[in-house]
């Protein structure tokens, strides 16, 4: 609390690197709910990395990562 405010913590925006982290782990079957959950993000950020309404591109580097491992 500061000057008798609470002040809310700004919230997690996905990164590239972890839109395609969101990718790999879609294909390994986790919930989007599991995969919200550890960024601390609503499950529809991960939906927006899936519809790719974000990050495109992310896709095809998960894509790439996935065959290379």
């Amino acid at each position: 609390m500061l000057n008798g405010t609470t002040t809310k913590p700004k919230s997690y925006r996905l990164t590239f690197d972890d839109a395609v982290d969101v990718w790999i782990r879609h294909w390994q079957g986790q919930y989007q709910h599991h995969i919200a959950a550890p960024y601390g993000v609503n499950p529809g950020r991960v939906n927006d990395v899936l519809k790719e309404r974000v990050h495109f591109g992310s896709k095809v580097l998960a894509a790439q990562k996935r065959s290379a491992a």
